[in-house]
């Protein structure tokens, strides 16, 4: 959950459905805390008919749903003077990976985590600090995500890419599978 969304409403397998939609968007509107509904689908224009009909806000944000076999994912490890390191979030119960790359000052230079789950997996909040970019650290990130995934049985990466994160991603052999629309409620503004 990014900051600011106190609720996430995630509808996985209702991209199509409108009805379902609507049903999760009165969801939305009827919780008191700051809440927000990411749509996967394939028909950006009637799921935000849908979820603007039932009173939600549409970000206008560029955002795709992708997918990639992770056993066919780029290894790479970050240049000198940076190193990474990849460790599983015990408080989360063990199923979640978290990968930092470091530089030899201490800063963080990248971050990112994913969630595993059977064969699947789900990176989210992978991020670049700005003094470290264009250094190829969030493809390091990512290598040492989806090579722990694959240690762990995992097979296939999902993650909801941003317009930047796409260029990455798809060098790095990421598919899109569907847009993303992400609605909240009158008054709510997306977190940067």
């Amino acid at each position: 959950m990014q900051p600011g969304r106190d609720v996430e409403y995630v509808a996985l397998d209702a991209g199509e459905d409108f009805a379902s939609i609507s049903r999760l968007a009165e969801l939305v509107a009827g919780e008191d805390a700051v809440t927000w509904l990411t749509v996967p689908t394939t028909d950006p224009a009637g799921a935000a008919k849908a979820l603007e009909a039932a009173g939600l806000i549409l970000l206008q944000r560029s955002e795709l749903l992708m997918t990639a076999d992770l056993r066919a994912h780029p290894r790479c490890m970050p240049a000198a003077p940076y190193r990474i390191l990849t460790e599983f979030d015990s408080e989360r119960g063990g199923n979640v990976v978290s990968a930092t790359v470091w530089h030899e000052s201490g800063q963080v230079g990248a971050r990112g985590t994913m969630g595993l789950t059977g064969s699947d997996a789900v990176a989210d909040r992978i991020e670049t600090m700005p003094a470290h970019r264009r250094r190829g650290l969030a493809s390091a990130i990512m290598s040492a995500l989806a090579g722990t995934a694959v240690d762990e049985g995992v097979e296939r990466g999902i993650l909801i890419a941003s317009e930047d994160g796409q260029r990455l991603y798809t060098t790095l052999g990421w598919q899109p599978a569907a847009n993303v629309l992400i609605a909240t409620t009158p008054g709510n503004t997306y977190p940067s």
